[in-house]
């Protein structure tokens, strides 16, 4: 059986006319009938042509590969044991999970406290409000993604410096509203936001202490771009220094748009030509800007690469490095990108814990670690901390924290419609009824909750029960204190999951001859 997905996919809203006889090596269905009018993947293609290499309504949906790769951490268990405790006295009543501290906290020089040892990564799209609003809500960073600009029509530029950018202003508000002392905002900027001073902006006049510079271009590495209909918005972007393809200014390709031929323009994301020179020099730029945190995020490419930028991060003082594996959630990559790319979480969390061990070994100071790349439940993220120990501080949940802010909001809105949602019913039917922890979080605000968007709080409800869930692992293994968990508090079930991760089976752990 193939790991790849068939060509026919809600991704690409396609579909196969006879998708259970499929030909696997190619994912095209068995048989090819003259009479098909072609709802998969090829016959999108011959009708959109390139346009169908990318998903479908980038804008109103997320992502995630179809893939079934042969290592996840399903092929992992959480040990457990039943003797004594560690980071809390051997007394059942301190020794409960409620009390297992699960606190963490972000940045060498200048530490951030955190609620939970989670990160919301990049996101600059859908309930991106309730995004942000709920990460501070919880008490953990959030990333504002890159190339905000282009989506900001009230943008202002010296030249092409960026002088004012309302969205990302209102983006940074959106968490500094509730912000509590915990957790911060981090703004990421690519090649492209690099060019146009994004970062400097932010730094020097919204107050911005936190920010992420990002290897790769787009979802998770590729080459960025998008379709611009509209001459008048590709002369724009070509004004701003975007590369723009056909030329909008050439006017052979302005007569040709105008008589409707020829290609649509597409703006393209400049790959990054950066040298590990350039990006210490850049660290301690940005540190003299006013950064308090500078941090790298980049997606899961060759290991050497992996390895050369966590050497980078080491020399720099890096803040942090999250490194996103192949088959978590994307923002618009290609379909087959996101599919047929990358090294897998577990492989590269086990890569990057083997380069962390050969700079430890020498010496070198280690840069704190994120993962991301497919976490979404409380098993998922003990086993990514496990995996990593001591290394891995903190685990990136991306899709599914949007989904949550998304399912939150869509709640909110059926309640002020005056409707209740079929599948909440049971609950109630306001807002303090159907949310369990609006009454945790009116103890807090008070008389804010009542302009609380309901998104936000699917956010924090949804972190709070992957933070209670995580608690009770913790307890499960008798450690009270996220520091005391260790690699052997998880266990490979197959060949390949010990092999990649070099830990001891269920048998192994024994060590008494049979």
């Amino acid at each position: 059986m193939s790991g790849s997905p068939a060509l026919g996919s809600p991704i690409t809203n396609t579909r196969l006319r006879s998708p259970g006889h499929l030909t696997d090596v190619s994912g095209m269905c068995a048989v090819c009938a003259a009479d098909c009018p072609g709802p998969c993947e090829i016959g999108l293609s011959a009708v959109r042509g390139a346009e169908a290499i990318l998903p479908f309504s980038a804008d109103k949906n997320q992502f995630a590969s179809e893939k079934r790769y042969p290592l996840d951490f399903s092929h992992f268990n959480i040990n457990g044991r039943v003797f004594g405790a560690v980071g809390r006295p051997a007394d059942p009543e301190e020794a409960t999970y409620p009390n297992a501290d699960i606190s963490a906290s972000f940045g060498l020089t200048h530490p951030v406290k955190l609620k939970a040892p989670f990160i919301l990564p990049a996101m600059a799209k859908l309930a991106w409000k309730e995004y942000f609003a709920g990460a501070a809500l919880a008490g953990v960073p959030v990333v504002i993604g890159e190339d905000v600009i282009a989506k900001d029509a009230g943008l202002v530029v010296d030249g092409l410096k960026v002088i004012q950018s309302p969205l990302i202003a209102e983006m940074v508000s959106a968490f500094r509203r509730y912000e509590r002392a915990f957790g911060d905002i981090i703004l990421q900027a690519n090649f492209d936001d690099e060019y146009h001073g994004v970062l400097e902006y932010a730094l020097e006049r919204l107050g911005v202490k936190s920010v992420e510079l990002k290897f790769g271009q787009a979802a998770k590495g590729i080459q960025g771009y998008g379709r611009v209909p509209k001459i008048e918005d590709a002369l724009r972007f070509k004004k701003l220094g975007y590369i723009v393809r056909p030329d909008p200014a050439d006017p052979s390709v302005a007569a040709a748009q105008a008589r409707g031929v020829g290609p649509v323009f597409e703006r393209i994301g400049k790959l990054p030509m950066w040298s590990p020179e350039y990006l210490i020099k850049r660290v301690d730029e940005l540190r003299s800007r006013g950064a308090e945190r500078v941090c790298f995020k980049t997606g899961p490419f060759d290991p050497r690469d992996i390895a050369r930028i966590l050497e980078i991060a080491s020399e720099a003082g890096v803040d942090l490095v999250t490194l996103d594996g192949a088959g978590g959630g994307t923002g618009s990559s290609p379909a087959k990108m996101m599919n047929e790319w990358g090294i897998p979480t577990v492989t590269l969390e086990a890569i990057v814990c083997r380069v962390l061990r050969g700079l430890e070994k020498a010496g070198k100071p280690l840069p704190p670690i994120a993962m991301a790349g497919g976490f979404a439940t409380e098993d998922q993220v003990f086993k990514g901390l496990a995996l990593g120990a001591p290394y891995v501080r903190l685990i990136a949940i991306g899709r599914a924290a949007m989904a949550a802010a998304s399912a939150g909001r869509l709640v909110g809105e059926t309640l002020r419609k005056g409707a209740v949602p079929k599948e909440y019913a049971r609950f109630g039917s306001s807002v303090e009824e159907i949310f369990a922890d609006f009454r945790v979080l009116k103890a807090e605000y008070g008389d804010e909750t009542s302009h609380l968007p309901t998104g936000a709080l699917g956010v924090y409800s949804y972190l709070n029960r992957v933070s209670v869930g995580l608690r009770q692992l913790l307890a499960l293994n008798r450690k009270f204190a996220l520091r005391h968990i260790e690699r052997e508090d998880i266990v490979p079930l197959t060949e390949i999951a010990a092999k990649t991760s070099g830990l001891r089976t269920y048998e192994e752990l024994l060590d008494i001859p049979r």
